[in-house]
C-alpha cells in the first residue's frame, strides 16, 4: 500500500489538533479536542498528561476516520508542541506523578529569585541562551521533586523519567520504548547547553534535577521509534518523526528558512522568532536563543522574544468578564469602538514576558472613563497583542541589528484582520498571514517530509507555499506614536520594576 499521508498532532496549550497531510502539503483532514485548564491557586496552571495522551489516541483515530485513509497509508506521525511545559511519570506504571506543570505557571518565581541572588542567572544565560524565569522547565521538574509527596523514594528506586509534551507523547506512542526529545524542546528547559547540544550536568546538579531522569535529544528530522500503543493503530507500526517544538514549528512552516526572517504565533502566548543562522547570538535584555530546529546534522538557531498573554486575554475577556460569546459578535462591538479612546489592558496575569521580564507584574485596565463601554475593553484586549508584539520586534530589532522588513503570522489569533492592520500599523511594515492557520502543525510535517523522502531539499518545501493575506502600515505616524505612549504609560504601572525603555 502507497504511504501517500502524514499524520501530524498539534498538541498546543489549549487542545490537541490532529491533521493528515498529503504529499502535496494540503490539509486532507482536521479534528481537534481541548483539555481543561487546571487553576489550583492563583499563578498556578496544570494539565493532566493523561487526558492530554487519550486526545491525541482519539483525535487521530477520528481524523483518519475522516480522510478515509488506513493507518498502512500513513508515511509517518510528526508532533509539534507546547514547549516548555513539564511532566515527571513513574516509568513503571506510565502514570504522571503529578500533573504537567504548564509553561504558564509562576509557581516557581521565589525560587528563580533565589537562584539570581546567588548568581546562577549568568551561566544559564551564557550555556543555555535562557534566563533565570519560571518559564522554562528545570524550575517545574525541581519543583516536583522537591514538593511531591514520594517523588523522592520514586528517584531513588531509578522509577523517574522527566520531559517536555513531545516526550511524554513519544514515551507513550512507543509504549516505553523511547524516551527522547529534539533539540528546540531540550533548547527550552535551562538545563541543555545550546552549544556543545548536551545536557549540562553542572546545571541539572544546580537545578537539582538528574540528567539520567531526561531524554535522549536528537534531531529534528530523526527517527524516534514506532507506535508499539496497539489501542491506536492495531499491529499497524507508523513511524514517529519531524518533532518540534510549536513556535520553533511555525517558523519552519512559515519557510523562514533565511537568517533575518521572523515569524510571531499568536496563540494563547505570542512567540516571536527570528532565525539568526548557525550560530548563536549572545542573548540579552529580556531576548532568548533557542535552537530554531535541527536538519541533516546541521542546527540552525533563533533569537526569540515571549509574550506570556495574547490571544488568553480574550478568552478572558469573553469568559470571566462576558462581554462577547462568539467572535463574530466580538467583530460587531469593535465597530462600535474605532479606537480606544484612551483605555488600555495590560495582561500581565501570569507576569510579563518580553522585554520586561516581570514575573510578579499583575494585570490592569486604565484610562476609563463613564463613557467606557464593553467594546472600548474588548479592543484594549485584542490592541494589547499588537502592542506587546511591537516590544518584542523593537527590541530584536536592537539586539540583532536586523530591521524588520515583514512579519509572517501563524496561530488562532491571527484570523482577526482587525488585530493583523494594528499589528502592521504598530510595526509599520507588512504583516503576512498564511492562508494556511495550522503552521505549527504544517512545519511538523515539512519535516517529516524530509525524513521520509517526500522531499530532498528545503528548494522543494517551497514549491509548495501556500498564499498569504498581506497587510500594510495605513496609520499615521503620529497617532501610531499617541497610541504606542499610552501602552507605555500603562505597563509602567503594573511593573515591579522600572521601565527601561
Amino acid at each position: 500500500m502507497n504511504k501517500e499521508y502524514i499524520l501530524a498532532i498539534d498538541q498546543s496549550t489549549s487542545g490537541t489538533k490532529a491533521l493528515i497531510f498529503d504529499r502535496c502539503g494540503n490539509i486532507v483532514a482536521r479534528c481537534s479536542a481541548q483539555h481543561q485548564q487546571l487553576y489550583p491557586e492563583p499563578g498556578w496552571v496544570e494539565h493532566d498528561p493523561l487526558e492530554i495522551y487519550n486526545n491525541v489516541k482519539q483525535t487521530a483515530l477520528k481524523v483518519l476516520q475522516q480522510a478515509g485513509i488506513q493507518p498502512a497509508e500513513l508515511a509517518a506521525l510528526t508532533i509539534t508542541n507546547q514547549r516548555e511545559t513539564a511532566v515527571m511519570w513513574d516509568r513503571t506504571t506510565g502514570l504522571p506523578v503529578y500533573p504537567a506543570i504548564v509553561w504558564q505557571c509562576q509557581r516557581t518565581a521565589d525560587q528563580c529569585n533565589s537562584y539570581k541572588i546567588a548568581g546562577l542567572e549568568d551561566e544559564v544565560r551564557s550555556k543555555t541562551g535562557l534566563m533565570l524565569d519560571p518559564y522554562f522547565s528545570a524550575t517545574k521538574w525541581g519543583w516536583i521533586l522537591n514538593n511531591v509527596a514520594g517523588a523522592k523514594e520514586k528517584l531513588d528506586e531509578g522509577k523517574l523519567m522527566a520531559g517536555t509534551i513531545d516526550s511524554w507523547l513519544i514515551w507513550k506512542l512507543t509504549s516505553g520504548k523511547v524516551h527522547a526529545t529534539d533539540y528546540t524542546n531540550a533548547s527550552r528547559t535551562s538545563l541543555f547547553n545550546i552549544h556543545t547540544l548536551c545536557w549540562d550536568e553542572v546545571l541539572c546538579n544546580q537545578f537539582g534535577v538528574p540528567s539520567e531522569l531526561l531524554p535522549n535529544v536528537k534531531y529534528s528530522d530523526d527517527e524516534y521509534g514506532y507506535t508499539e500503543d496497539t489501542s491506536l493503530f492495531g499491529d499497524i507500526r507508523v513511524p514517529i518523526t519531524g518533532i518540534i517544538g510549536d513556535s520553533q514549528a511555525a517558523l519552519y512552516g512559515n519557510q523562514c528558512f533565511q537568517p533575518g526572517m521572523a515569524k510571531a504565533t499568536y496563540g494563547t502566548g505570542t512567540s516571536l522568532l527570528m532565525n539568526v543562522g548557525e550560530r548563536p547570538n549572545a542573548p540579552g535584555n529580556g531576548l532568548v536563543t533557542a535552537v530554531a530546529w535541527g536538519i541533516g546534522g546541521t542546527v540552525t538557531y533563533a533569537m526569540e522574544a515571549v509574550v506570556r498573554t495574547s490571544g488568553d486575554s480574550l478568552k478572558w475577556v469573553r469568559d470571566n468578564l462576558g462581554l462577547f460569546s462568539t467572535f463574530a459578535e466580538m467583530e460587531q462591538l469593535l465597530v462600535q469602538a474605532p479606537t480606544n479612546e484612551g483605555v488600555y489592558l495590560v495582561p500581565a496575569f501570569v507576569g510579563l514576558g518580553a522585554p520586561y521580564w516581570d514575573a510578579y507584574a499583575r494585570a490592569s485596565i486604565i484610562g476609563m472613563n463613564r463613557g467606557t463601554g464593553k467594546a472600548h475593553i474588548i479592543r484594549a484586549a485584542l490592541e494589547s497583542i499588537a502592542y506587546q508584539v511591537s516590544d518584542a520586534v523593537q527590541l530584536i530589532e536592537k539586539e540583532t541589528g536586523i530591521i524588520l522588513k515583514e512579519l509572517r503570522a501563524d496561530g488562532g489569533a491571527s484570523d482577526n484582520q482587525t488585530l493583523m492592520q494594528f499589528q502592521a500599523d504598530m510595526l509599520n511594515c507588512p504583516v503576512l498571514k498564511s492562508e494556511v492557520s495550522e503552521l505549527s502543525a504544517m512545519g511538523a510535517y515539512y519535516l517529516g517530509g524530509l525524513a521520509v523522502g517526500f522531499w530532498s531539499s528545503t528548494d522543494e518545501i517551497r514549491s509548495l507555499s501556500k498564499e498569504y493575506k498581506r497587510y500594510v502600515p495605513q496609520m499615521a505616524m503620529e497617532d501610531c506614536n499617541r497610541f504606542r505612549e499610552g501602552w507605555l504609560r500603562a505597563v509602567s504601572s503594573v511593573l515591579t520594576t522600572k521601565l527601561s525603555q
